[in-house]
């Protein structure tokens, strides 16, 4: 769990039921009493700071340095509510068998790292959290190297998790730049609500209405990513 937050940095109180569902092997998120006792008592030995910011309806934690070796984020940035819905994202994946892992970064101004990896076997994933939609003009860059992973068979998918708003401005920039043989695995689902707080289906990305993620064909360079065991 540690390992985890320490890609993630920050989680809120569902995303760590989730984590706790798929390391205890439940296949299942465990209940709210369960994190909460999980989240007191890591954070009564110095291991996680927690903190209720005025933007969640809940409470948010993080590891501390004894734990993890890092710096404390800061909370109050603008990508906070950003990062609580990645962990989000990345503890329903890793109940499902999945491990996570931070993106390669990026190796020029024209390259684009994205939010999270999702790896299951031969099934690599990549992983895009859209609360807001962007400006236009940045999307014809990302989608280009979305094409470009998806043409070359090193990722298998592009899941982009949104809110309704940024689900639509996604899907038209991908229809205009993706060609059409890429195009169906590129998908968007709508999961989050205008605070970032998960509302849709938790099956959503492996649905029937979806398109389900191919083998990629390698795993070349994936020695530089900052792994989170399972």
């Amino acid at each position: 769990m540690l390992d985890w937050l320490s890609v993630v940095r920050v989680a809120d109180t569902d995303a760590v039921r989730w984590a706790l569902g798929a390391f205890d092997g439940a296949g299942v998120p465990v209940g709210v009493r369960r994190a909460q006792q999980w989240v007191a008592r890591l954070a009564g030995v110095g291991l996680l700071e927690r903190a209720r910011p005025v933007f969640r309806d809940r409470s948010i934690v993080w590891a501390t340095h004894l734990a993890v070796g890092k710096t404390a984020p800061n909370i109050f940035r603008q990508t906070t509510r950003h990062e609580v819905a990645v962990a989000a994202v990345s503890a329903r994946y890793l109940v499902r068998g999945y491990s996570w892992r931070r993106d390669r970064k990026p190796a020029g101004l024209r390259d684009h790292q994205a939010d999270g990896i999702a790896i299951r076997g031969n099934q690599i994933e990549l992983i895009e959290v859209e609360l807001t939609p962007k400006t236009l003009n940045r999307y014809k860059l990302i989608c280009e190297n979305h094409a470009g992973r998806l043409s070359d068979g090193s990722v298998s998918r592009v899941a982009y998790f949104c809110t309704p708003d940024a689900s639509r401005c996604v899907a038209r920039e991908a229809d205009k730049f993706i060609f059409r043989t890429e195009r169906p695995r590129l998908v968007t689902l709508d999961v989050f609500d205008a605070h970032g707080k998960w509302a849709g289906d938790e099956n959503a990305p492996w649905g029937d209405a979806v398109v389900p993620p191919a083998v990629a064909a390698e795993l070349e360079g994936w020695d530089r990513l900052e792994a989170s065991p399972r």
